[in-house]
């Protein structure tokens, strides 16, 4: 078991990661430490296996499908999460089980997982088993709201409605809007990492790890919180205003005759370009318009106007107007051209993916690690656990010595 031969000056590398999460929040989190160089090795209970191998769409020889048909179709959820990653089956509720799970842990450096709260410490493999036997491991868990509360289980869809974040969006009086992508899910886990990576530099001075503790809830709440709402509402501004944010006027989405268009023109000058790209550079000498304060108090006038303005128009024409008076503006583009953009493909901001064994006609891209380096690179081993227990036989054999007998001892008792 070796890593790619092209990712030999990762940040990470010669950190090993036991990995214990499933679903996405973990496996999130799991995966960027996998780009970024460490040896992570997932752990899937031998039935079953992670969540994420269930989920819809599958690829495999008939292409992309909705439902499985042949045993080798691969959750493309599966495919791109566990990428990198070294899978092993391991039965925790076995004494066998946690016999290798503790041999892991003695040679590990960090342990992730994402069980519902006070699940690990029931097993028995939670952070205070760990740290008896390998004082310098890190130990992260990701919840729904904290390794101490017992609340139950919470989904991505759960933690937006409890955090606020629905209400953040949307028309006000109009139902609230369910953030499109997961991000309760992708958030959390990026604190997580960011809490690892820093208990690890802490154990550079103290030669000790620590249990990360962090919370889906706290982790987007902590965001909805950027926002002052108690000093808007006090102010009488509205919180919610749809497609624009008025307390920036004028700042968001505007319609075209063909689409959408963002901008922004929130000071003077670009207010004054705005203007001038919509053929009224009068406006600016309007007492509605004339400073940025005023804008924001007749907020709702002025975007009527840009909409009148932009909405008669194809949208490359607004575009064109704008960017020649050096407003910024995008078009609001369609995920699966925001994922083929030059400058994120270029980065590896965005990756390709395939299935192991299959062609597919169908440009599979996925996240990829959005981070540049100057003195490294990031990238992902040739690894994926296609199977459950593809890496038996390396990580028992190679990694922890386990001889032939030794393993199948395991194999017979069902603890593998």
């Amino acid at each position: 078991m070796s890593n790619g031969s092209d990712l030999t000056h990762r940040p990470l590398e010669g950190l090993t990661v036991i990995d214990l999460t499933r679903a996405l929040a973990g496996p999130y989190a799991t995966m960027l430490l996998a780009g970024l160089g460490a040896k992570v090795i997932k752990v899937e209970e031998p039935k079953g296996g992670d969540l994420a191998r269930e989920n819809s769409p599958y690829v495999g020889r008939e292409g992309v499908i909705v439902e499985r048909r042949h045993e080798d179709d691969i959750s493309i959820s599966h495919l791109t999460r566990a990428r990198g990653k070294y899978g092993i089956s391991l039965d925790l509720k076995s004494d066998a089980g946690k016999g290798v799970y503790f041999d892991l842990v003695r040679k590990a450096d960090v342990v992730v997982e994402n069980f519902t709260a006070g699940t690990a410490d029931r097993l028995g493999i939670g952070y205070h088993a760990c740290r008896a036997v390998n004082p310098r491991l890190v130990f992260a868990s990701l919840s729904g709201f904290g390794a101490t509360d017992r609340d139950g289980k919470a989904m991505d869809v759960i933690i937006q409605a409890l955090s606020g974040a629905m209400f953040t969006s949307g028309e006000p009086g109009q139902p609230p809007v369910r953030i499109g992508i997961p991000i309760a899910d992708m958030l959390a886990p990026v604190f997580t990492v960011i809490g690892i990576l820093a208990a690890i530099e802490q154990r550079h001075s103290t030669g000790v790890g620590q249990h990360v503790d962090v919370s889906m809830l706290g982790a987007l709440t902590s965001f909805v919180a950027i926002e002052n709402w108690s000093a808007m509402a006090a102010a009488g501004m509205p919180a919610r205003t749809g497609l624009t944010v008025q307390r920036l006027s004028p700042f968001g989405v505007f319609a075209c005759a063909d689409g959408y268009v963002a901008v922004v023109a929130v000071h003077e000058p670009l207010a004054r370009g705005l203007f001038a790209a919509m053929g009224q550079p009068e406006l600016a000498e309007d007492p509605r318009f004339c400073s940025r304060d005023m804008r924001v108090a007749n907020a709702t006038e002025l975007e009527a106007r840009i909409n009148a303005w932009s909405s008669a128009l194809p949208m490359v024409e607004v575009l064109r107007a704008l960017e020649a008076q050096g407003v910024p503006a995008a078009p609001v583009r369609h995920p699966e051209d925001a994922l083929v953009d030059p400058r994120v493909v270029a980065r590896q901001e965005t990756m390709a993916v395939k299935h192991p064994s299959y062609r597919s006609n169908i440009d599979l891209r996925t996240a990829g690690v959005p981070i540049q380096f100057s003195g490294a690179t990031t990238g992902f081993d040739d690894a994926l656990p296609v199977r459950i227990g593809e890496h038996n036989q390396p990580i028992l054999r190679d990694y922890l010595g386990y001889d032939e007998d030794q393993i199948a001892a395991l194999k017979a008792a069902g603890a593998i």
